[in-house]
């Protein structure tokens, strides 16, 4: 099949098919005579398995090592455990860090309740006075 079946078929952009190549998480195709791209069910499935695990926000590094345990099944998968919990732990430290932004965003929201001009607008205040290089009232809150 040609890229923009494959790409039709698995929902994946073509020019990101083409960089998953480069980046070596796809192996390369072979080519038609007119040199086109041909892709397998091969190419579908490790196309499929990148996706799933980018939905997991894996880096691609992560999904290279998996990949590399894949194509060495007698391996114990010990390995495979200790990648997803490193990974487990940087997802939490992602949700302890977007708690604090929210913490910081409603303080920040709620320097302006009332119906005022932009002019006397608290969170544009508040936005200017930091880009400044004051410190900012909605880092207190958090």
């Amino acid at each position: 099949m040609l890229i923009g079946e494959l790409a039709k078929q698995t929902g994946c952009d073509a020019e990101t098919i083409r960089y998953y190549e480069r980046e070596g998480l796809l192996r390369k195709p072979s080519r038609t005579a007119s040199g086109y791209r041909s892709y397998t069910g091969e190419h579908h499935g490790q196309l499929n398995f990148v996706l799933h695990c980018r939905t997991l926000g894996m880096t691609l590094a992560e999904i290279r090592t998996l990949q590399d345990f894949q194509a060495n099944p007698g391996f114990a998968c010990n390995d495979v455990n200790v990648l997803l919990d490193q990974h487990i732990s940087r997802v939490k430290q992602q949700i302890e860090a977007l708690h604090l932004l929210e913490k910081q965003l409603v303080a920040l929201r709620n320097r302006c309740r009332d119906n005022l001009t932009v002019g006397e607008c608290g969170i544009l205040k508040t936005l200017a006075s930091t880009s400044a290089g004051d410190r900012c009232a909605c880092d207190q809150a958090a």
